[in-house]
C-alpha cells in the first residue's frame, strides 16, 4: 500500500483493511501516518474520523464479538483509534487557524455507566471544527458531577451519549436533571435506539443517529422548541423496581440452579463461571432496561445478539435458553417481564 491516497479510497478495502491491521497490532505510528496521508491528500478531516477511524471502531467491535479477537486486542486497538484521533483533530485545528468559537458551548459526556467513549470523543472534534467550544467530560459521568459542571460553567447545550440501553435508566436521570438546570439536552448513540425514539421518551430536547447528524441538527435550530412531556408513568415501575432491587438474589439463585439445569457447568473452569455469572447480569440489566423503557426490543435485540456472541464461542445457544429460563423462574408474578423473557426465548436459534 502506498502512502498516497484519495477520497474514494476511505472505501478502498486494501487501505480500510491495512488501518485495522495497524490498530489490530498496536501500530500507533503507522495509523497515524496513513491517517495524515489521507489529510495530505485532501481528504477532509471529518471523513478521516467518521469513516476510517469510526468505521474501523466498528469492525474492531465485530472482531470481539465474532471471537476472532481478545479483550485486549480490542482494548488495544480503540486506545490506538483514541490516538489517531487526538492526532487528527489538533493538525486539523492547526490548518484553519481557526479563532474563538462562533456558536457557544456544549458540554459532552457519556452517561454514567457507559464506558464506550470513543463516539463521543469523534463528536467532540467534530463539534470543534464546526466552530463549538467544547468541554468533553469523557466516560461514564456520574449524574451529579455532570449537574455541578454545568452550574459552573453555564453551557448553552448537553450532549449526552449512550451505547448500551442497560444505561437508559441513569441516561433519563440525566436528562431530567439537565432540564431542571435549564440546559436543553441533545441525545446520541445506539442505546437510545433507532431513530433515538427512547431519547424522546426520556424527554431530550432532540436525538441524533450519527455524529453529523448531532453537529447539524446543533447548527440548525439550537436550542429547538420546548419538547412536549412525553408521558412516562411507566418508567420505573414496580415490576422495574423490583428487579433492580432483586437483581443479586436474582443472579446468584440461577447460578445456584445452573448445574442441575445445565451439567455441563460441572466442567467449567474458573474463568467460564466468571464469564457466566457475567452473562446472568447483562440479562437481568437488559431485562430491566426493557421494562423501564417499555420496550421489548431492547431484550430481544440482547438475546440474539448474545446467542451470535455465545456461538462463536463453542457455547450452544440451548445454555443461554436454560439461563433465561432460570430467570423466568424467578420472575412468574411478574407479567411484563415474563412476556419479554419469552420473546427472548423466541427469538434463539431452533436449535443450536
Amino acid at each position: 500500500m502506498t502512502r498516497s491516497a484519495t477520497f474514494r479510497s476511505l472505501h478502498d478495502p486494501d487501505l480500510t483493511d491495512g488501518y485495522l491491521r495497524m490498530v489490530g497490532d498496536g501500530d500507533e505510528y503507522g495509523a497515524t501516518e496513513l491517517a495524515y496521508a489521507l489529510l495530505d491528500d485532501g481528504v477532509p478531516a471529518q471523513r478521516v474520523m467518521v469513516d476510517l477511524i469510526g468505521g474501523t471502531q466498528a469492525r474492531v467491535g465485530e472482531l470481539w464479538a465474532g471471537n476472532e479477537w481478545s479483550v485486549a486486542r480490542e482494548h488495544a486497538a480503540t486506545a490506538v483509534n483514541e490516538r489517531v484521533l487526538a492526532a487528527i483533530a489538533v493538525r486539523a485545528q492547526a490548518g484553519t487557524r481557526r479563532g474563538a468559537p462562533t456558536r457557544g458551548r456544549i458540554t459532552l459526556a457519556c452517561v454514567d455507566g457507559e464506558w464506550h467513549g470513543l463516539p463521543a470523543r469523534i463528536l467532540a472534534e467534530l463539534l470543534r471544527m464546526d466552530g463549538w467550544r467544547v468541554d468533553f467530560l469523557g466516560a461514564s459521568v456520574p449524574g451529579p458531577h455532570l449537574i455541578t459542571h454545568l452550574h459552573q460553567t453555564g453551557p448553552d447545550a448537553v450532549a449526552l451519549s449512550c451505547m448500551i440501553p442497560t444505561r437508559l435508566p441513569r441516561a433519563h436521570a440525566a436528562i431530567t436533571a439537565c432540564r431542571a438546570a435549564g440546559v436543553p439536552v441533545i441525545a446520541g448513540g445506539r442505546g437510545f435506539g433507532p431513530g433515538g425514539r427512547y431519547a424522546e421518551r426520556l424527554g431530550a430536547d432532540a436525538w441524533a443517529t450519527t455524529a453529523e447528524e448531532a453537529v447539524d441538527r446543533l447548527a440548525s435550530d439550537w436550542p429547538p422548541p420546548a419538547s412536549p412531556e412525553f408521558p412516562t408513568d411507566y418508567l420505573g415501575d414496580e415490576e422495574y423496581t423490583h428487579l433492580a432491587r432483586s437483581r443479586p438474589q436474582l443472579i446468584e439463585t440461577a447460578m445456584s440452579r445452573l448445574a442441575a439445569a445445565y451439567p455441563a457447568v460441572h466442567h467449567y473452569d474458573e474463568q467460564q463461571l466468571e464469564s457466566t455469572l457475567e452473562d446472568f447480569g447483562h440479562i437481568a440489566d437488559f431485562l430491566a432496561a426493557s421494562l423501564y423503557i417499555g420496550e421489548p426490543r431492547i431484550f430481544t435485540d440482547f438475546t440474539t445478539w448474545t446467542a451470535g456472541v455465545l456461538i462463536a464461542r463453542q457455547v450452544p445457544a440451548s445454555a443461554l435458553r436454560i439461563g433465561l429460563r432460570l430467570v423466568r423462574d424467578q420472575l412468574i408474578d411478574f407479567p411484563r417481564a415474563t412476556e419479554t423473557l419469552d420473546r427472548g426465548l423466541a427469538s434463539l436459534p431452533a436449535t443450536d
